[in-house]
C-alpha cells in the first residue's frame, strides 16, 4: 500500500483531506449523520448504570445530558487537538465506553444511590489522569501493528459492529430489562452485594414482543434500498449524505405507521445547565480505581485499532506522537466525565464505518457533529426529537456502514503477502476465531474472576491481543512490523 499522494505535511502542498473546512450547511448535514448513528450507544449507558443505582427518572435524564454534553466536548478535543498532545486530529466521534459498564454495575452493587455515583466518578477521575500518563507508553505499541494485524482486527471491528446493525434492523435485543422501581432496585443490589460471591446486578429480563416484527424489518429494508439508490444515482453532496437521506426516509414512514411519536419531545425542556459534580464531591476507592485504569487500558487498546482503521480510510499517516495525542483524549476524556457526572469515553467504531460509506475524510464534519452533542446536552428538547427516531429506522444503514468496515479490513489484508508466507493466514484465522469467541459464547467467562472480564469480553480487544502475539511468533515482528508502519502510515 503506497501513501496517499496528498498525505503530506508540506505547508506547500495541497490541503488533505482530513483538515478540508467544507461549507458550513454540508458540514451540518454530514455531523448529523454522525450523531444519528452514535445517539443511540451514547445514551444507553447512562440508562443501564442509572438503573443499577436506582436513581431517579430526573437523576438519569441528568446523566443523559451530562452525556451527550461531554461526547461533544472530548469529539471537539479530539477532532480539533490541542497543541501536540492532546488529539488525534481525525474524523472521530468519541462516546461512552460499553467496556466499563461491567465495573460501574459491580461498583453500583456495592454502593447505591448518590454515594455510588460518586464513588464511580471519583474512580473516572483517577483513573482518566493515570490513563493520560500511560499514553505515551501505550503509543510505543504502534510498530506492533503491520498490516496483518491491523487488516485482521478491523475485519473484527466490522463483525463486531454487524451485530450491532441487524439488532438495529430487528428493534432492538430479543429481551430487554423490565422496568423496575428505584426501591426494589436498591433492594435487589443490597441482597447481592451481601451474597458469598459478588456478581452483577440481575434486572429482571422481559421478552421483546417486537423482536424482529415485520414491519420493523420493511422499514430496515426501505431505509436500505433508498441508501442504496442515493448511492447510485445520486452524486457530490446529496450522494455524501445517504445515511441521513435513508434515515429521513424512514422517520418518515416511522411516522405515518404510529411507531414514531414525539411525546418525549413535548415533556423535555427547551434548556438546561450542566453542571459538574451534581451529585456532591466524588469519593476515591483505591479498587474501584484500579479496576476503572484497566478498563481504559483495553479502551486504548481498541483506539489504536479505530485510529488505525481511520488513518488507512483517509490516507493520513498515523504516526507515534498521533497515537499517543489519541489516546491521550480518552483519558483525558474520561478524567470530564468524572468531573461532569457521567462516564469514560472512546472512539465510536460505528462512525469508522460511516467515513467510509461517505467517503467525506474531513475531520470538521466530526467537530459540526460534537458541536451537534454539546448542543443536544444543552437543549433537552432537541435530544429527546434524535432519541424518538426508532432503532429499526437506523438498522438498514447499519447494514451499510458497518460492512464498508469489513471491506477496509478486507482491503488492508489484500497488500498482504499470503503467497510467499502462509504463516500470515493462521495469523488472520486464529486471530479472528479468538475474537469470536465473546460473539459466540457471551458467558464464556462466567467461571473466570471478575475482574479478567474487561479484557475478557471484548472481541476487538481479544483479536489485537492474539494477531499482535501471532505475528511476533511467526514473523518475529523485527522486519515485518518495519514494514507494516510504513504501509499503515505510520513513521519508517
Amino acid at each position: 500500500m503506497t501513501a496517499s499522494p496528498l498525505a503530506s505535511d508540506d505547508p506547500t502542498s495541497a490541503v488533505h483531506p482530513v483538515d478540508e473546512r467544507l461549507p458550513l450547511p454540508r458540514l451540518a448535514a454530514l455531523g448529523l449523520q454522525h450523531v444519528l448513528v452514535m445517539y443511540g450507544g451514547a445514551v444507553a449507558v447512562p440508562l443501564i448504570v442509572g438503573r443499577a443505582l436506582g436513581l431517579t427518572s430526573a437523576q438519569v435524564a441528568l446523566l443523559i445530558s451530562a452525556d451527550l454534553f461531554c461526547c461533544g466536548l472530548v469529539t471537539l478535543i479530539q477532532s480539533i487537538g490541542i497543541s501536540r498532545h492532546f488529539g488525534v486530529r481525525l474524523p472521530v466521534m468519541m462516546g461512552v465506553t460499553f467496556a466499563a459498564v461491567g465495573p460501574m454495575v459491580a461498583a453500583a452493587n456495592v454502593h447505591g444511590g448518590t454515594d455510588g455515583a460518586r464513588a464511580i466518578f471519583g474512580a473516572l477521575i483517577g483513573a482518566g489522569l493515570v490513563s493520560m500518563a500511560l499514553a505515551p507508553l501505550m503509543g510505543r505499541l504502534l510498530r506492533f501493528f503491520p498490516p496483518v494485524v491491523t487488516g485482521t482486527i478491523i475485519v473484527m471491528i466490522g463483525i463486531t459492529l454487524m451485530r450491532v446493525g441487524i439488532g438495529w434492523a430487528m428493534g432492538g435485543p430479543a429481551s430487554t430489562a423490565q422496568t423496575v422501581d428505584a426501591a426494589t432496585l436498591r433492594t435487589m443490589a443490597t441482597a447481592q452485594a451481601s451474597a458469598a460471591t459478588p456478581r452483577p446486578l440481575l434486572v429482571p429480563m422481559v421478552d421483546n414482543p417486537n423482536y424482529a416484527a415485520l414491519d420493523h424489518l420493511a422499514v430496515a429494508g426501505v431505509v436500505l434500498i433508498v441508501i442504496l439508490l442515493v448511492i447510485r444515482y445520486l452524486r457530490g453532496f446529496l450522494a455524501n449524505i445517504a445515511v441521513l437521506i435513508g434515515a429521513a426516509t424512514g422517520c418518515g414512514v416511522a411516522v405515518a405507521m404510529g411507531e414514531m411519536t414525539f411525546e418525549k419531545v413535548s415533556r423535555a425542556p427547551w434548556f438546561e445547565f450542566v453542571t459538574p459534580f451534581a451529585f456532591g464531591p466524588p469519593t476515591f476507592d483505591v479498587v474501584l480505581v484500579g479496576t476503572m485504569t484497566l478498563v481504559m487500558v483495553v479502551v486504548m487498546i481498541e483506539s489504536t485499532g479505530m485510529f488505525l482503521a481511520l488513518a488507512d480510510i483517509t490516507g493520513r499517516p498515523l504516526t507515534r506522537q498521533s497515537l499517543t495525542a489519541g489516546l491521550r483524549v480518552d483519558g483525558l476524556g474520561t478524567l470530564i466525565g468524572g468531573v461532569f457526572n457521567t462516564f469514560p469515553y472512546t472512539s465510536y467504531s460505528q462512525n469508522v464505518g460511516l467515513v467510509s460509506v461517505t467517503g467525506v475524510r474531513s475531520r470538521w464534519v466530526c467537530v459540526a457533529g460534537g458541536a451537534i452533542m454539546v448542543v443536544l446536552g444543552l437543549l433537552p428538547k432537541m435530544a429527546a426529537l434524535v432519541e424518538s427516531v426508532p432503532l429499526f429506522v437506523l438498522g438498514g444503514a447499519g447494514l451499510v456502514m458497518f460492512g464498508m468496515v469489513v471491506a477496509s479490513g478486507i482491503r488492508i489484508l489484500s497488500a498482504v503477502d499470503f503467497q510467499g508466507n502462509r504463516r500470515n493466514l493462521y495469523i488472520v484465522a486464529i486471530a479472528v476465531g479468538v475474537g469470536m469467541i465473546p460473539q459466540e459464547a457471551p458467558r464464556w467467562t462466567q467461571q473466570m474472576a471478575h475482574g479478567l472480564r474487561p479484557v475478557l469480553e471484548s472481541g476487538i480487544l481479544l483479536t489485537s491481543i492474539a494477531a499482535v502475539l501471532l505475528n511476533l511468533y511467526f514473523n518475529r515482528g523485527g522486519r515485518s512490523a518495519k514494514v507494516g508502519l510504513t504501509e499503515a502510515g505510520g513513521p519508517t
